[in-house]
């Protein structure tokens, strides 16, 4: 197998990626039409043709194309022409497709516990004080043994906390009904927007984004995101939790022959918008210390500022596609990008960002000792897979012939919060249902819809297995009463039990 990844052509030579590089990050970006969905259909199609698993985040649709074999284009078959290609193979790829919703893919979940506080009041856009609030209630339920697993177990809880506010105050602060609304109010606003979707079981097995087919390939995630980046914190927080959950299940392995997997953050501008400093401190800790478990990182955005200067550091391959400059705030943008370019004498950077045509790019990948190369003008090379999105029918033909076909799309729904203060509350009361008087819970309006029945999540299994994902994801025993999360809780110095 080649160590390399030949990605577009200059004029003198190919413009390669280096495998043992590529955990050293990278950045994709340019304006509106320029190339660069080809350049990532690009990117997505090399890596997994060398054994290296994808995950990417499809805005448009139209990465969708790379799960079937190209052809038939005229803009591919020109720009094979031009680069003097005889003929392209074309191929399909292996694709998983995921979907929060579960309509243009597998269903993607996470459990609220895993999200952690720190990322959900970014989700739910609140302040200091309501993310204090936020964060003491995680933690009544870490020490009562309680799981949080969807958002009816998070408003039991937030129902639970302000009903016992005075109690809980001498060990976990004041928990004001002022902040006790704001967090139920954004709650609201989530649901409304979707977000009851993201949060449940099964969750995420991330083994699931780390697979080879047969033929030692590479899979492609591919998470539908049309309709999920109209909601950015919620587009920003999920790839957020994705990429920490990365880091946190991941083992130390340092510098390998090539990545374990490689994801892709599209509208990479989507995660730093509003995003307070503690979390970029944490998000720039996440891109430096996550190359050394062997997972590389590349930011797909329309302009290099988009990208803060502590995490623009971090990112060594870039390709650049073509910027426009008709406002001042444009030209800024347009010197900045010339400057993070290793100078070529023979090229002018400033100039060249301007003139670049569609599917032309600046390129400067890491060299073997991890250096800068001096920029090149290069020629994207055309795709081998579909360059535009598939049908809804070629769509579900791949879903329904996936290996996780059938997990993901049945709810299991165990004993949790929810239940369990529900329990105590008819144990209390003695009757089902809240009887007359004040038990402690308005159950309807916690809920605000009738409760889920539990299923199970797949085919029935052996003894063995059962046994081992019940000691995997059973938290809240008296091993430890902390409920696990990943929202960067070792970075930030917690520890999961």
């Amino acid at each position: 197998m080649s160590d390399r990844l030949i990605i577009a052509q200059s004029r003198r030579s190919t413009l390669d990626l280096l495998l043992p590089m590529a955990n050293r990050h990278g950045l994709i970006a340019g304006a509106t039409g320029t190339g660069k969905t080809v350049t990532l259909q690009v990117l997505a199609e090399q890596f997994s043709r060398v054994g290296i698993p994808v995950f990417m985040a499809d805005i448009k649709g139209d990465l969708s194309g790379l799960s079937q074999p190209g052809g038939g284009n005229m803009k591919v078959e020109a720009r094979a022409k031009e680069l003097g290609l005889a003929s392209i193979e074309y191929a399909d790829n292996s694709v998983i497709y995921w979907d929060v919703f579960g309509q243009k893919g597998h269903p993607l979940r996470a459990t609220i516990s895993d999200v952690g506080p720190v990322l959900l009041a970014r989700i739910l856009n609140l302040n200091d004080t309501q993310t204090g609030v936020l964060t003491a209630i995680f933690k009544v339920a870490d020490d009562q043994g309680w799981l949080l697993l969807d958002l009816k177990d998070l408003r039991a809880m937030l129902q639970y906390a302000s009903q016992n506010a005075q109690k809980l105050a001498a060990q976990y602060g004041n928990i004001s009904a002022a902040s006790v609304g704001a967090i139920q109010r954004g709650l609201l606003q989530l649901e409304h927007e979707g977000g009851e979707h993201l949060f449940g079981e099964p969750m995420l097995n991330f083994a699931d984004l780390l697979q080879t087919n047969a033929d030692g390939r590479g899979v492609i995630s591919i998470l539908s995101a049309e309709t999920l980046h109209n909601t950015p914190r919620l587009y920003a927080t999920l790839l957020l939790w994705l990429l920490s959950e990365l880091y946190e299940n991941l083992p130390e392995v340092g510098d390998l022959d090539k990545p374990k997997l490689v994801f892709f953050f599209d509208e990479a501008h989507l995660l730093f918008n509003d995003a307070p400093r503690v979390l970029l401190n944490k998000i720039e800790q996440v891109v430096r210390l996550i190359r050394s478990k062997a997972v590389g990182i590349y930011f797909v955005s329309q302009n290099p500022l988009d990208i803060p200067d502590v995490i623009l550091g971090q990112l060594g391959n870039r390709v650049q596609h073509a910027l426009r400059a008709f406002t001042p705030k444009d030209q800024k943008a347009v010197k900045s990008a010339a400057q993070t370019f290793r100078p070529n004498p023979q090229i002018d950077v400033e100039a060249a960002i301007t003139e670049l045509a569609v599917g032309d790019a600046l390129i400067s990948f890491l060299d073997e000792k991890g250096r800068p190369q001096p920029v090149e003008i290069g020629k994207i090379f055309p795709p081998m897979s579909r360059l535009g999105p598939v049908t809804d029918l070629e769509r579900q033909k791949i879903i329904r012939k996936s290996s996780i076909s059938g997990y993901y799309e049945e709810i299991i729904d165990r004993e949790s919060a929810y239940e369990i203060l529900k329990d105590q509350v008819e144990k209390k009361t003695g009757k089902e249902m809240q009887p007359e008087g004040d038990p402690g819970f308005d159950w309807r309006d916690i809920l605000g819809k009738k409760e889920v029945s539990k299923r199970s999540g797949r085919q029935p299994q052996g003894i063995i297995e059962s046994m081992a994902r019940s000691a995997a994801r059973t938290v809240g025993t008296e091993i430890g009463r902390q409920i696990m999360r990943g929202i960067l809780g070792s970075i930030l110095g917690k520890t999961r039990r």
